[in-house]
């Protein structure tokens, strides 16, 4: 369905780009209204312009807080033009018809950005503009809005190649776009009126890069000691929390340690003491700097292992008195006391491309429990490999993790190919004097070759636990059967990326 501009209406914070355009509906025959600072700026380029004042019969009244907010110009814009009664309407109080809407907002978030006088900030929330744009989107069988000044490169030339002339398609796509940019608004001024939903960080992931976190971190913590939790932080409490949640209906101490995001310590022990020590046993030099999280609280014994080594941030559910004395010892090592309320925590989303990406959480170890090698496994070798595909779910893929009585004794992450993280995880373990004879292997997806199940077994491994789904498994299976290894197949990938 084609319409014709025959009159629109323009007015706009920011007038860089605008020229071009304004002088290409004068040239078209097109009658501009305009407001204040716009029409200014348009009659000095030669632009003939008809003041909304001439329509409203009202002034800019209350400091420039009410321009347009009048039936003349709403009526323009939502009257619809295939309906009598609306066209009866519009010729009684003589309103015209508004054809294009071109208007931007207020620069709230650039002004959150420059002050933070409420005054200031309070006057830069646009009333007059969102509505404009959201009845101009709403009929966008009529009317053409631009919402933003990224639209006005594809307005020119829509002018320019159609003569003024519009489909239905370009207008509803512009209409999308225009609802996009209220919503943005929108959400910061909900942001800055909610502060406990906002948090302006003191960098990004690098200190070039800005960052906000959006939500409300009271409701799974108590901050007990600590500066403020930077980007990174965030990053790394979000993945020991979600690693940590494994472990909440088990009996004993869990202890982990998390270094960009990755598990590089956990083990799981009768005592909090113990566990802390068994995990740090596997992997000291990455704990350095790391976020440590247990399912237990934290007593004194444990504080005071903890508090010989550097890191950035510890979770528990709870502190005893004494330990919070030795742990707050450093003003800046941040002590978070974990809720009840995980969960509360978001279903996993990313921003990308010109989206945002959303997936169910990957919950569960194992959607089958499939003996599928040369032997059953034992009722330790099934613990081990219980534990070690729950922490093999927490490394980044390709992802291997080798255990030995409940401990993260060798583990491989982020690389290509699976071989590799194997390699990377038996030299670890090597690293720090890990006997690997009797431990089990765990890994994130399917094995491609035998060659995995080979080397783990040169290194001593005889127990492995793998979701299987490669068309080549029976490779695998018939070195483990040949070779009387035992092999658990889960039916439950876990990539995690």
């Amino acid at each position: 369905m084609q319409k014709k501009i025959q009159s629109a209406l323009i007015s706009v914070f920011y007038k860089d780009g605008l020229e071009p355009i304004a002088k290409k509906l004068q040239e078209l025959g097109i009658t501009i209204y305009s407001t204040g600072g716009t029409q200014k700026f348009l009659e000095d380029l030669g632009v003939t312009c008809v003041p909304v004042e001439s329509l409203t019969t009202y002034p800019s009244i209350l400091g420039g807080r009410v321009k347009t907010l009048h039936p003349a110009i709403f009526g323009g814009i939502l009257g619809r033009r295939y309906e009598a009664q609306d066209l009866a309407e519009m010729k009684e109080y003589n309103i015209p018809e508004i054809d294009l809407v071109i208007v931007d907002l207020y620069p709230f978030e650039e002004t959150l950005r420059t002050t933070t006088e409420e005054k200031l900030i309070i006057e830069k929330i646009d009333i007059g503009g969102p509505s404009m744009i959201r009845a101009a989107a709403k009929n966008f069988r009529d009317l053409v809005v631009i919402a933003a000044k990224d639209d006005y490169a594809s307005l020119e030339k829509l002018l320019a190649e159609q003569k003024g002339e519009t489909t239905i398609e370009q207008r509803k796509a512009y209409a999308a776009k225009a609802f996009e940019v209220v919503m943005h608004y929108d959400i910061a001024i909900s942001n800055y009126f909610n502060p406990g939903m906002q948090q302006v960080l003191r960098y990004g992931e690098n200190p070039h890069q800005s960052a906000v976190f959006h939500g409300n971190l009271a409701e799974l913590f108590t901050q007990l000691n600590g500066k403020e939790l930077s980007y990174n932080n965030l990053v790394d409490v979000d993945a020991a929390v979600q690693l940590i949640q494994e472990f909440t209906s088990t009996q004993q101490a869990v202890f982990g340690i998390i270094k960009h995001t990755n598990v590089c310590g956990i083990a799981e022990r009768a005592t909090v003491k113990q566990s802390w020590d068994a995990a740090l046993a596997g992997d000291p030099e990455s704990a350095f700097g790391g976020v440590l999280v247990c399912n237990q609280p934290i007593d004194k014994a444990t504080a005071d292992a903890i508090n010989e080594i550097f890191f950035e941030v510890l979770i528990a559910p709870a502190f005893d008195a004494d330990a919070l004395e030795v742990l707050k010892s450093k003003k800046n090592r941040i002590l978070l006391q974990l809720t009840a309320n995980t969960a509360k925590l978001k279903t996993p989303s990313k921003s990308l491309l010109n989206g945002t990406l959303e997936q169910g959480a990957d919950i569960g170890n194992y959607s089958k429990w499939e003996e599928v090698g040369g032997r059953e496994t034992t009722a330790a070798e099934k613990e081990d490999l219980l534990f070690g595909n729950l922490v093999c779910k927490h490394l980044k893929s390709n992802a291997i993790a080798l255990i030995k009585n409940k401990q993260l004794v060798g583990k491989g992450c982020g690389q290509t190919s699976r071989i590799d993280s194997l390699r990377q995880a038996i030299d670890k373990a090597k690293q720090f004097n890990f006997d690997l004879k009797g431990a089990v292997l765990a890994s994130d997806a399917f094995f491609p070759f035998n060659d995995c199940v080979q080397i783990a077994h040169a290194a001593g491994m005889e127990a492995f636990i793998q979701p299987g789904g490669s068309v080549r498994d029976k490779d695998s299976i018939e070195y483990c059967v040949t070779n009387g290894l035992a092999m658990v197949m889960t039916g439950m990938r876990h990539f995690k990326h």
